[in-house]
């Protein structure tokens, strides 16, 4: 068996013959790296006219060559072909001019429940395979490597079949605060191109405060674009006027509540559980004048609009649905909308019966540093750790001159 080129419509009747593959693996990728710049290509290992692994590879001009990649990938009906389909991909890269081979496979090292715990023997023999058929190994890393994560935060949708389903499979912890979060009128809204701007406002105000590189107006464009309906950009925003005229409709709730309850206990002796109750109450209460106080200076600032206070991007493919980029506001941090975000993908996903949410990147640290970790543990999934990068070089030789040049001219 040899690899050859398939026809994009070939590649995609070969996906959906198969029980999962990631996004980045998809027709709609290919699209969107064709107009970052990058040649693509739908290649396959075949027998008897069977495709038996795909993938879409990606290659880009360097120094002495080609920089080839499979990100996310390949595809496979059985991974039992996917020994043969890496020796016979050596042979394709040398033969198409690459000077370096890179692959970050989809396969799964080992599985960890929410916090870290072990919940699947490590595939070892995978990573030997590569190693033993000439690849190098970047090694097993956290952290983001590279800018992406080996590290991956999963939910299984397959036994959830409603928005009440979902929210019961959430933390206790997570159940009040998507409550709290409903509570404060924040509307959510899908945004078309010509709004992408509200987006990057968002994710390069978000970019600079945790300090890494956002992508550009451009690049958030060409994935529009390329995904078409099975990507949302989408927006959380709230008009402080309606939120003020909420807190006070809320407020006044409470009161006919408290007062009430308050006479009769400063009337008559009453039980305990009365007093508690009414203790808990003007708790609330207070909290109601604090948040209406601060309501009183959002009015004052942004008047009677809608303001956007947080972004996510979410793909929405067959065999998984994936969180990819977001932003947040941290002025507006206490209406917890990331939360709202989440909530409407996973809501979508089971909807439409996609088996898998990615929520995507975690560093893999569990010392309680990864802030994005815990905020993905609220919605109770668990952790896939990928294989990492392997890399291979069709001419070594040539690869390490061209590597002591640039190391000489300090490129």
């Amino acid at each position: 068996m040899t690899i050859t080129e398939l026809s994009q419509n070939s590649y995609e009747e070969f996906l959906k013959n198969t029980n999962h593959y990631s996004p980045f693996q998809s027709p709609q990728m290919a699209k969107l790296l064709a107009k970052r710049g990058y040649q693509t290509h739908f290649i396959g290992l075949e027998r008897n006219n069977r495709i038996l692994v795909a993938a879409l590879l990606y290659t880009i001009p360097m120094t002495g060559g080609l920089h080839m990649e499979i990100n996310s990938g390949p595809v496979s009906l059985d991974t039992a072909y996917l020994l043969e389909f890496y020796q016979e991909l050596k042979i394709y890269a040398k033969n198409h001019g690459a000077l370096e081979l890179v692959i970050k496979p989809y396969e799964t090292y080992q599985s960890f429940d929410s916090f870290g715990e072990p919940i699947s023997q490590e595939n070892q023999n995978f990573i030997n395979d590569f190693i033993k058929n000439g690849y190098s190994h970047d090694g097993l890393a956290q952290g983001y490597p590279g800018g992406e994560p080996d590290w991956h935060y999963v939910k299984d949708l397959t036994n959830l079949s409603s928005k009440d389903d979902l929210i019961k499979s959430f933390t206790k912890k997570a159940k009040p605060l998507v409550k709290k979060a409903n509570s404060f009128g924040i509307k959510i809204k899908k945004l078309s191109r010509d709004e992408l701007t509200i987006f990057k406002d968002i994710t390069e105000q978000t970019s600079e405060r945790r300090e890494y590189q956002d992508k550009s107006l451009s690049y958030y464009e060409d994935f529009y674009d390329s995904f078409g309906d099975k990507a949302e950009f989408m927006v959380t925003t709230i008009n402080f006027d309606d939120y003020h005229q909420n807190l006070e409709s809320s407020k006044q709730s409470l009161l006919d509540k408290i007062i009430p309850l308050e006479a009769t206990v400063e009337k008559q002796p009453t039980s305990q559980k009365k007093i508690n109750t009414l203790k808990e109450l003007k708790s609330q209460l207070e909290t109601f004048n604090t948040r209406l106080d601060e309501a009183d200076k959002f009015k004052e600032k942004y008047g009677n609009k809608d303001i956007a206070i947080a972004c996510a991007l979410f793909i929405f493919d067959v065999k998984e649905a994936v969180y990819l980029f977001s932003g947040s506001l941290s002025e507006f941090s206490k209406f917890y909308a990331p939360v709202l975000l989440q909530e409407y993908a996973l809501v979508k996903a089971i909807s439409m019966d996609i088996p898998v949410y990615n929520f995507l990147g975690i560093t893999g640290y569990f010392d309680g540093s990864d802030g994005v970790l815990r905020f993905k543990q609220n919605f109770n999934g668990f952790i896939n750790r990928k294989m990492g990068t392997f890399r291979y070089y069709p001419s070594p030789l040539k690869s390490n001159i061209i590597k002591v040049i640039k190391t000489i001219l300090k490129r």
